[in-house]
């Protein structure tokens, strides 16, 4: 199964909406829509940090799943999330994920989400997923 097709068919993924945009040699851009379903705040109408969170978690996954050299399986070990500011209640927001090192069994990813507003963050994260190349997989 291929990166793409395992993403689009992640249950939660699509019950979150999130698109894959963009996906290959370590990098992957999803994308989620605005959803009252998920507003954390009635008052203000936005959007709750686990959805901007489970975002963030599937795009890093998906990098590290595209990576090179990689069997195109991962799980995550660890992620931190800095959350900046709210993102504008009616927006699309699209994260972007780079896995910028690997180990023989270790990934790191950097990744970013913003809405359509400026382009300015919503939320950062690092994190550090399972890796397992090619060869290595039984």
């Amino acid at each position: 199964m291929s990166s793409r097709t395992f993403i689009e068919a992640l249950p939660f993924s699509k019950a979150l909406g999130m698109k894959l945009e963009a996906i290959g040699e370590g990098h992957a851009i999803i994308s989620m829509p605005y959803d009252e379903r998920l507003i954390g705040d009635p008052r203000t109408g936005v959007i709750h940090g686990g959805a901007v969170s489970a975002l963030m978690d599937t795009t890093s996954g998906a990098s590290v799943m595209s990576a090179k050299g990689g069997s195109g399986v991962t799980a995550t070990l660890d992620l931190r999330i800095d959350y900046m500011r709210p993102a504008r209640p009616g927006q699309r927001i699209t994260c972007e994920a780079f896995c910028y090192h690997t180990t023989r069994t270790v990934a790191f990813v950097r990744a970013t989400a913003t809405d359509e507003e400026d382009g300015s963050p919503v939320a950062s994260s690092v994190g550090a997923f399972t890796f397992q190349r090619k060869e290595a997989r039984s």
